[in-house]
């Protein structure tokens, strides 16, 4: 049975994911290959939606253990301020057009994010699923997703799915299923149905309904 917090490790999989595309493409522009802009732009979008995860989380998950976990969320808290700080020296090498600094900047990032993430993925949120009940549990997680701003909310559901495997995207649709509109959730079944290709067919097996 899917759970909430499946969710969540299901987009930790795709920022890992991205994290390393974006990483390999700066790279690459350090050794004069690859588009600039094609490169700076993937960032931009990746920076957003990190930006919506991460506040989305200090206003919805972090309060919620609180509860339960006092001062757990300080550190995790303390670490986004980090990441913050090593994002905004990425973004600010790519608008300078810096492409080494850029490459060292990314080089930087994902290396704290992937440390950070599988902290979050073994830690905070195994203690947020045992000790959170489950109806705070929803709320929290709706809380956080409402950070992202409803007519980018596609747009997320299109970049996040191409990046993940068929589990975590199992998941994820599972729960958009159980909690989103119809009509909301019709509109994220086509934009599923369009960027997952031919792996649509087994997704529709893993989901009977679909």
């Amino acid at each position: 049975m899917v759970i909430p917090v499946d969710g969540i490790r299901s987009i930790h999989n795709a920022f890992r994911k991205d994290m390393a595309n974006i990483d390999t493409a700066a790279l690459d522009l350090a050794r004069g290959k690859g588009s600039a802009m094609d490169t700076f732009k993937r960032l931009e979008f990746y920076m957003e939606v990190l930006d919506w995860h991460a506040k989305g989380e200090e206003a919805g998950i972090f309060p919620a253990l609180e509860k339960v976990a006092p001062d757990v969320a300080w550190a995790y808290e303390r670490d986004h301020r980090g990441l913050d700080e090593a994002s905004g020296k990425l973004i600010r090498s790519s608008s300078a057009g810096d492409y080494l600094e850029t490459a060292r900047a990314s080089a930087a990032l994902r290396f704290h994010l992937k440390i950070h993430l599988a902290k979050e993925d073994a830690h905070l949120y195994r203690i947020f699923a045992e000790r959170v009940p489950m109806p705070e549990q929803m709320e929290a997680m709706g809380v956080m997703s409402s950070h992202v701003p409803q007519d980018r909310f596609l747009d997320v559901v299109a970049w996040w799915m191409p990046l993940v495997g068929l589990e975590d995207r199992e998941n994820i649709v599972r729960i958009w299923q159980m909690v989103l509109p119809i009509p909301v959730f019709e509109k994220v079944r086509e934009v599923v149905h369009t960027v997952t290709g031919d792996e649509w067919v087994e997704l529709t097996r893993r989901i009977p309904g679909l």
